[in-house]
């Protein structure tokens, strides 16, 4: 007997059962789908671009912000030492808001940068890095809806966290006075009437990185006092990124806006052990501000992180200890870094400059921006795919040449990016070997024809 099979019923009816299938999987997948609130956060320039210098391997690698040479001998000494110490508690848990003789040495330094007397149990918090200290702060003081001041350009992170509190971001951007000639990261200045127009109920704070992160830029008492006194007229909160504190080159003085009158009350100021101490690995930072506003970021604290590395707080807090001794001597590591570093920071504003870029000379920090638009005809940015000129540029660079930086265009909103494309930010927290070394390499691909 024959049976006779319809194969075109038989096609209709697997590609049914495929289609059904498909649509089940698609429903089950959405279940698992990246929520709402974490959507357009996806992208991170620093995971793109340590991919990108694992993938080609740069002769020099100037991207990331991190010393490549040791930290002071003191402060590794003293996590060798609390590993090993006789005291086992060393090696378990600590106090949750931070290390008892952490939070009492920080509380001691700043409350006498401050002139004012800080309760370490209260007005310090420890977090893991300075990046969850700003984690901290802006969840624990986002409502949806409240609006954020951030001054363009930003630490990338600022953003996506502001945004999945559900915060709304409001940018206003630092820009030169001047194009021609040589630039200092002075010349970079907000529009006072542009940022007044910012403020307004809904706003529930300004966040300011002072030194800057990448421009260098110092803030002056004058701009301090300014954003100060619209905080206090609106009753905003004021965030103060000063991780970079110790690193200002003279005759630039860092001033702290908790400082100005009445303003400690409403500002929150952020500090890193990394920056502090070369050891940006032992990912440790700090709170520091009126108790009633670090409240928020103790929630946020012990129902995420809940306490930090123990051996690394006893290690830190053996360091500021041994620093306060000799607090402004010349053997002092707050005042040593920032001298060893200015010679690094003119080496490389002569290399760059040689080589035909335009950098900005910072007063702080150890980040430089260069404008590298008269390189233009050199580099090929059709073999880049990219949206942006700085991305292709540094790409380009780190694949051809042998020498890796970061586009600007990245701490940037997307309506203001064009003004980070014609900009590269490069490190000179480096060897002078490897900075003599990026300079021969792009020196050498200059007089290439």
């Amino acid at each position: 007997m024959f049976i006779k099979v319809n194969f075109s019923t038989t096609s209709k009816i697997s590609y049914t059962l495929s289609t059904l299938k498909n649509i089940q999987k698609s429903v089950v997948m959405s279940k698992f789908d990246l929520p709402d609130r974490l959507k357009g956060n996806e992208k991170s320039v620093w995971v793109e671009y340590i991919q990108l210098a694992l993938k080609y391997k740069p002769l020099v690698n100037l991207g990331q912000g991190f010393p490549d040479f040791h930290a002071p001998e003191n402060v590794t000494k003293a996590l060798a030492d609390s590993a090993t110490s006789e005291n086992p508690l060393l090696n378990q848990y600590t106090r949750g808001f931070g290390h008892p003789r952490l939070v009492n040495v920080v509380a001691k330094l700043y409350s006498k940068l401050l002139n004012r007397t800080l309760d370490p149990n209260n007005e310090i918090l420890i977090t893991a890095g300075a990046y969850e200290a700003l984690y901290a702060t802006l969840q624990g003081h986002t409502n949806p809806g409240d609006e954020w001041i951030i001054i363009e350009p930003f630490f990338d992170c600022y953003v996506p966290i502001v945004k999945s509190a559900g915060g709304i971001p409001r940018f206003i951007a630092l820009k030169p006075k001047r194009t021609n000639g040589p630039l200092s990261s002075a010349d970079w200045i907000f529009d006072k009437q542009e940022l007044e127009g910012l403020f307004n109920e809904k706003t529930k704070g300004i966040v300011i990185n002072t030194p800057h992160n990448p421009l260098g830029k110092v803030f002056t008492l004058d701009e301090l006092q300014f954003i100060a006194n619209l905080a206090k007229k609106w009753n905003t909160l004021v965030v103060a990124d000063e991780v970079y504190e110790w690193l200002v080159y003279e005759p630039y003085k860092h001033i702290r806006i908790a400082t100005l009158p009445d303003m400690y009350e409403r500002t929150i100021t952020i500090g890193s052990a990394g920056k502090t101490f070369s050891v940006t690995g032992w990912k440790l930072g700090w709170a520091y501000g009126p108790a009633n506003l670090l409240y928020n970021l103790q929630i946020v604290h012990q129902n995420s992180v809940y306490t930090c590395n123990t051996p690394i707080q006893e290690a830190v807090a053996i360091g500021f200890e041994q620093e306060l001794e000799r607090f402004d001597q010349p053997d002092c590591y707050f005042v040593s870094l920032a001298k060893e570093l200015t010679s690094k920071r003119d080496y490389m504003a002569k290399f760059l400059s040689d080589v035909g870029m335009s950098p900005t000379i910072p007063e702080g920090g150890y980040f430089m921006i260069a404008n590298w638009t008269a390189l233009k005809d050199k580099v090929n940015l059709e073999e880049e795919t990219d949206e942006h000129r700085d991305y292709r540029f540094t790409k380009w660079m780190t694949k051809n040449v042998g020498v890796q930086g970061i586009p600007p265009s990245a701490f940037y909103s997307s309506e203001h990016k064009y003004l980070g494309e014609d900009n590269v930010r490069y490190c000179f927290i480096k060897k002078d070997e490897n900075l003599k070394k990026a300079a021969e390499i792009l020196m050498k691909w200059k007089s290439q024809e």
